[in-house]
């Protein structure tokens, strides 16, 4: 059992134009950073890791028999299997902390709710990505998406400091962990493919690796200069 201090809830909420809704609610163990889940449940087999695994899985079949990424999208899948990307829905987001909503198109939701379901599915590929989930922001542009990777980086350079391990400022790390999200979201993408009928989840997938791209473009140039204008009083200049 877990004290509700303990439990960070996201619950997502489609309202479509005909009225229907459907919801989501994703709680997650603030201490593991991992998907609470209800109950077990017997999964497709599509789920197996050795249909879905990826070229750079560094899990083995025979002892991991369902992929983590794949068994956290079987509802959503199931949910929009039959909905187009671009049909446009009133998003309303509660937290423990605040309220959000946004009137946009089913693949920018469903992005926003992949988003956290894959870093906390125990997949070690994406497991780095959990404390952008603790912080998660829903609908998030490519610049505060930028930000807030760059931003987690560094403080977990000054963590690895401090703990007497060598910290990673040149962004190589950084570099490395997206290249291996692309990768993996590109496979994921591809799998889901196979699976829908329409492509509200294999386009939200698409629009997180765009968001990839985004981030390894500004890696691979060393480029910050977007953010320049708001650290003049740290870079001493009028």
């Amino acid at each position: 059992m877990f004290a509700n201090d303990e439990i960070l809830i996201f619950k997502y909420k489609f309202i479509f134009s005909d009225g229907k809704e459907k919801e989501f609610t994703l709680k997650l163990d603030s201490n593991t950073m991992g998907l609470i889940k209800d109950k077990e449940e017997n999964y497709p087999e599509w789920t197996k890791l050795s249909h879905f695994k990826c070229p750079h899985c560094p899990l083995n079949s025979f002892t991991n028999e369902y992929c983590p990424v794949a068994i956290n999208l079987v509802d959503i899948i199931s949910e929009f299997n039959n909905v187009p990307s671009y049909e446009k829905v009133r998003i309303e987001v509660s937290t423990n902390e605040r309220g959000y909503f946004k009137n946009t198109d089913i693949q920018s939701g469903v992005s926003s709710l992949i988003g956290i379901l894959m870093p906390t599915s125990g997949c070690p590929i994406m497991s780095k990505l959990k404390p952008l989930v603790r912080f998660h922001l829903p609908f998030a542009s490519l610049e505060e998406t930028e930000f807030k990777v760059f931003s987690m980086f560094l403080i977990a350079q000054f963590m690895r400091k401090t703990v007497g391990k060598e910290p990673d400022w040149e962004l190589t790390e950084l570099q490395e962990m997206y290249d291996n999200i692309k990768i993996l979201n590109q496979n994921v993408a591809s799998r889901i493919a196979d699976l829908e009928a329409k492509d509200a989840s294999i386009n939200a997938v698409v629009v997180l690796n765009n968001f990839a791209d985004f981030v390894t473009f500004s890696i691979e140039e060393k480029d910050l200069s977007n953010f320049k204008l708001y650290f003049k009083e740290y870079l001493n200049e009028n």
